[in-house]
């Protein structure tokens, strides 16, 4: 899923994918975080599970694997999960398909199956799609982040989000995985999935509690509370997070000055921008800037 340099891309697309950044390690996990344009996206069946997490703005998008088709639009934190040996084919009706996919091998899930007391010949990860999970989520930015920052943090921090990965899916979207829990609080899977489309859609305005909030239909004071139930952060700090991390991805893109990608990240100018990057990622846009112009391909050993 995520080849050395050399090798071809596994996925056939039917125009050229955007590829941002991407690595590997030893240990059975591989990184690609990738954007691809409107039209058919076929995936063959491959000897590892997926994991595919949308990144950004709200996409339409149809997808037909396992006996099963799906249609709905992806907002930013929605996952997919694809078994192995399960053949795909993804329709993008428009240009916002961005994702970060997770490959793990059979032998990495195995050996977490095992660890944790399960027979891993009778574990089989779930066909998943457009599911919320916030642990897997959480889990997937962390190693987004790595990716982006060169790795760090070293061979040892990637291993075990790694292993987390895997032992997510193995107990919760597996066959031996036990029955969720009903849901309570936060906002409904409709109402969240409008929310986050929307602060996606105008990262750019000038966002205030009661705008968002109205949005659901809600009142502004009962939202806040409803939206950190759902999102495990106050709404405030989510938009700012968003914020950053659009500009991250822009300053990777390397198009538009720093000052430019302030302001169409809804920052007021360049140091607010500066400001709010250093205390999330350590780093200012511009440091950011000269990282991104070494693509890592894969994790220091």
């Amino acid at each position: 899923m995520s080849p050395p340099r050399s090798s071809p891309n596994p996925i056939a697309h039917n125009g050229l994918p955007s590829i941002f950044a991407y690595g590997e390690t030893v240990d059975g996990l591989a990184l690609q975080l990738r954007s691809d344009p409107a039209g058919v996206l076929d995936v063959p069946e491959l000897r590892s599970v997926l994991v595919a997490i949308h990144v950004g703005a709200a996409a339409k998008i149809s997808c037909r694997r396992g006996g099963e088709h799906h249609t709905g639009s992806a907002v930013h934190g929605d996952i997919d999960i694809i078994p192995a040996r399960t053949d795909a084919r993804w329709e993008i009706h428009d240009q916002n398909d961005t994702a970060l996919i997770l490959a793990l091998t059979p032998s990495l899930l195995d050996t977490v199956a095992e660890e944790q007391g399960f027979d891993s010949r009778r574990v089989q990860i779930r066909n998943r799609f457009q599911i919320r999970d916030a642990q897997l989520e959480n889990i997937c930015w962390a190693l987004k982040a790595e990716m982006e920052a060169n790795y760090p943090s070293g061979r040892l921090y990637t291993d075990s989000l790694a292993v987390s990965v895997a032992s997510r899916l193995v107990s919760t979207h597996s066959s031996i995985a036990q029955p969720r829990a009903a849901q309570n609080g936060g906002l409904g899977g409709r109402r969240l999935k409008r929310t986050l489309a929307y602060i996606e859609d105008n990262l750019s305005e000038d966002l205030s509690l009661s705008r968002i909030a109205s949005i659901t239909g809600i009142s502004a004071s009962h939202f806040k509370t409803l939206f950190r139930e759902s999102a495990g952060v106050p709404v405030h700090q989510y938009v700012i997070q968003r914020r950053v991390e659009r500009a991250k991805d822009l300053l990777m893109q390397d198009k538009l000055s720093i000052a430019e990608i302030a302001l169409v990240t809804g920052f007021s100018h360049q140091s607010h921008l500066a400001r709010h990057m250093r205390r999330s990622v350590g780093l200012s846009p511009r440091a950011m800037k000269r990282l991104f112009a070494d693509t890592p391909s894969s994790v220091s050993k």
